[in-house]
């Protein structure tokens, strides 16, 4: 293999490595980012095993390598498959349903069929009029799934929503299934390096409008963030990858342990910048402690300045849209016990939460304003609160008021079953219990829904509010939640 084709496979393999891990560190518990994430690193890992085939002699049997390669090539359509039955909406039954169906169902069935299919002796990469049915049944396990998430991401709320970004997705995922096909049965002969190529150029496509999804969901900037993470992986890349790149030159030989050290290398190194956070704050556990003060501080810091780059610092959010505001609204409530996610919500650069860190002669930065967003959220939560000397009701008139300040506020979470709840007072116990006993888990997503719209209205009230006026006007939200 030719040292320019050497250099493009690295350079393809990098970045979708480096977006992958771009995806997981973002936040690995979405499902989307996860599988989208999971789907890139496995294509890296194939182009790598391929490379390390195509460019020096292996110290070892080349077919059964071959074969591995191939696992990794076809992940990412598995994984990838898993990703789209997320585009549903949060709610829905048949979203819940198929993903579980996807993971504990077809995930270990077509896992078995592709093991059974190489153990039959099929050369990697060729297939002939004669295969066995065994590996039709795992083409099939593999494709048709994929067309099912196609339509399901057509149909979601997402498609209605963000239709050039949706858009990408669609015409990414035909031609990556495409390709994938072409690589299960290829009807011309076409370079298997190209074809490899081209799956990864589908995959970055894919992933980067993953990103811009999210990104669009938490109102974020995420060009910013990107160029950012990508630069300081480049960096690292070049500063150590470059000595084992500069030794094969000066050497003029490439042998499989140095090529095999140039790949680790270019691994670590993106790793180590895309999950630097999560580094340093394993280090300030290991020498300070896991209960000690300073890490969490030195975390909510680093929060901070991750999330700096995010922010759309030219937003003006008193002209928002309704469906935006309610949708950053919304938002900064789910993160109302996470000041560090907090601070990189829009509504942190809101003139009103100026004028109020002014007031109380407070210093303008990043945490300062995420938590007098938080405060102004917790204002508008109590005027949700119906009036009188109660402390908790069941009645209509209280649904809106315990839909936000039990789960958000307290910090409850009645329907998981990991939710630890100890030490609560008596109020929230016995929420706790009526949530349990007496709101199904879709009732209470309406609730919150509604509630967050009239927080949403009640932002917009406060930020159009002139300069010297400082006192809140008369409270309406508890007689519009009713």
């Amino acid at each position: 293999m030719r040292a320019p084709a050497i250099i493009l496979q690295l350079t393809v393999l990098g970045t979708a490595l480096w977006l992958g891990l771009y995806l997981l560190a973002r936040n690995p518990q979405k499902p989307r980012l996860r599988w989208t994430g999971f789907g890139l690193v496995a294509y890296a890992i194939a182009l790598t095993m391929e490379l390390l085939r195509g460019a020096v002699e292996l110290p070892f049997t080349s077919d059964a390598w071959q074969r591995l390669t191939r696992l990794f090539i076809l992940l990412p359509a598995v994984f990838w498959t898993g990703a789209l039955l997320h585009f549903l909406p949060q709610s829905s039954v048949l979203r819940r349903r198929l993903s579980l169906f996807w993971a504990y169902i077809w995930l270990p069935a077509i896992l078995v069929a592709y093991g059974v299919a190489i153990s039959l002796g099929q050369p990697a990469g060729v297939v002939d009029a004669r295969l066995p049915p065994i590996y039709l049944l795992f083409a099939a396990l593999l494709m048709l799934p994929l067309l099912g998430g196609l339509l399901l991401l057509l149909r979601s709320t997402e498609s209605r929503r963000n239709r050039s970004t949706v858009g990408v997705l669609v015409v990414a995922t035909i031609f990556f299934g495409l390709q994938i096909g072409w690589f299960l049965f290829p009807f011309v002969q076409v370079s298997r390096t190209l074809l490899l190529l081209g799956i990864g150029f589908d995959l970055f496509l894919l992933g980067a409008a993953i990103a811009w999804l999210d990104a669009f969901a938490e109102g974020e900037a995420i060009r910013r963030d990107m160029i950012r993470s990508l630069s300081g992986s480049l960096l690292l890349v070049a500063l150590f990858a470059g000595q084992v790149a500069l030794l094969i030159f000066l050497t003029g030989e490439l042998t499989f342990p140095l090529l095999l050290l140039l790949l680790s290398t270019v691994t670590v190194a993106i790793a180590f910048h895309t999950f630097s956070d999560l580094i340093h704050t394993l280090l300030d556990v290991i020498v300070f402690g896991r209960g000690d003060r300073l890490v969490t501080e030195r975390a909510s810091y680093r929060a901070a300045a991750r999330g700096a780059p995010r922010l759309e610092e030219q937003l003006r959010v008193q002209e928002l849209d309704d469906e935006r505001l309610y949708r950053l609204t919304r938002r900064a409530l789910s993160h109302f016990g996470d000041l560090a996610r907090l601070s990189g919500n829009p509504l942190t650069r809101l003139a009103l939460i100026e004028r109020r860190l002014a007031a109380r002669g407070a210093k303008p930065d990043t945490l300062e304003q995420a938590a007098e967003l938080k405060a102004l959220l917790a204002e508008s939560i109590e005027r949700l609160k119906p009036r009188g000397e109660e402390a908790f009701g069941t009645s209509d008139e209280w649904r809106y008021y315990n839909a936000l300040y039990f789960p958000y506020v307290v910090g409850l979470k009645p329907y998981s079953r990991r939710a630890i709840h100890e030490n609560l007072d008596p109020i929230a116990e016995e929420a706790l219990t009526w949530f349990r006993q007496s709101v199904p888990e879709r009732t209470l997503y309406n609730w919150q829904t509604a509630a967050a719209t009239l927080v949403a209205q009640d932002l917009r009230e406060k930020a159009l509010r002139t300069v010297g006026d400082s006192q809140p006007a008369a409270s309406t939200l508890s007689h519009q939640a009713t």
